[in-house]
């Protein structure tokens, strides 16, 4: 039990008692406060435990958390995340773990189509001979074992030598047969425009981090000569394919539409101005050869699926956005099946369309 001193007691009691009383009440607050601490670790604890994650399964199936920091993309054990999916529904102690059976032939399947170089690995004769004797030896089948080999992106500079002849007698010159240039005055091939165009729009690979990879091959490509090399390619040779698909697409019976906002940085508007992709796409249904095709646009208004859609006859599947439904009042040719009331969308599409589909 604690002891309590009076006012009197205290001014009653010596310099050298009051140094001892203090430096003891100081070591038990001490004390007080490593054991609050231990309580507050613990209650911490049974909290993680009590409303915690039970597992570390990602919300998204198949998708990887990563953050941006400092502008650069950091992922969180990807490696033991992507490890641990197989077995991420854990089974109850009491059921007895086997070893699940591999699929035959698996190897074969992924190495099929693969080509094969045959690495040898040999000894001398004279080696053999120090181990077995002169002709004390005999050899046997290969012992084979396959692995996976990868090389990196190899930069070369492609130095064309175009050969120029005239005629003697003639003024005519002319050249060699040679491959056209897909940017004239230009460093990009084919082959490095494809690589970039791959990474930023299969991989998602920024191009401020493409351009730190080609540092590190010794490659100087600022991310504005690859924004340059993408936005020409796409007028010169892109431009003409979407809109070869463009006129493809109408010769389909039923289309689906939408329109997403997205946000651009720099568009001549001020920042954070909302602009809209639309998406036109072929019916779920054409199994094969299906067509997806991006607009973007600054507005969501009717004049944009109305010129996109302008020699299209047949059923367009949306939402119930209005503007949808304006264009089809205009026209007897298109009919626009669908309708919108709470989540989740509902899509009504007419059963005669189906079979004509």
């Amino acid at each position: 039990m604690a002891l309590k001193y009076t006012e009197e007691q205290l001014n009653s009691l010596d310099r050298e008692t009051l140094t001892r009383l203090f430096l003891s009440q100081q070591e038990q607050l001490e004390n007080i406060d490593h054991t609050l601490q231990l309580v507050l670790e613990q209650m911490a604890d049974l909290k993680r435990h009590r409303f915690g994650r039970s597992t570390e399964k990602h919300e998204t199936e198949d998708q990887i958390s990563f953050m941006e920091v400092d502008g650069k993309i950091v992922f969180f054990n990807e490696s033991e995340a992507v490890a641990g999916e197989e077995n991420a529904q854990e089974e109850p102690e009491s059921v007895s773990r086997t070893k699940p059976k591999k699929k035959q032939g698996k190897r074969e399947e992924d190495l099929e189509g693969l080509p094969v170089v045959v690495v040898e690995h040999s000894m001398a004769d004279q080696e053999l001979e120090d181990r077995f004797g002169k002709g004390g030896w005999k050899q046997l089948p290969d012992e084979v074992y396959r692995r996976y080999s990868f090389t990196p992106a190899k930069i070369e500079v492609e130095e064309h030598h175009v050969k120029v002849y005239a005629g003697k007698e003639t003024e005519e010159v002319i050249k060699a047969p040679h491959p056209e240039t897909l940017l004239r005055g230009s460093l990009v091939s084919p082959s490095l425009e494809a690589a970039v165009m791959n990474a930023k729009y299969v991989n998602a690979v920024p191009l401020y981090r493409q351009e730190q990879e080609f540092e590190r091959y010794g490659l100087h490509i600022s991310r504005q000569n690859m924004a340059n090399w993408t936005i020409q390619c796409a007028d010169r040779y892109l431009a003409v394919l979407y809109d070869y698909l463009h006129k493809k697409l109408y010769g389909y019976h039923v289309l689906q539409a939408d329109e997403t906002p997205v946000l651009v940085n720099k568009d001549g508007r001020p920042a954070g101005a909302k602009s809209y992709m639309w998406v036109y796409r072929t019916g779920r249904m054409y199994t094969e050869n299906q067509i997806v095709l991006y607009e973007y646009q600054k507005t969501r208004n009717a004049s944009h699926p109305r010129e996109f859609l302008k020699d299209f006859s047949g059923v367009c599947v949306t939402d119930g956005y209005q503007v949808y439904h304006t264009i089809e009042g205009e026209r007897e040719d298109l009919q626009i099946a669908g309708c919108w009331s709470h989540y989740p969308r509902s899509i009504v599409i007419p059963e005669a369309s189906l079979h004509m589909a």
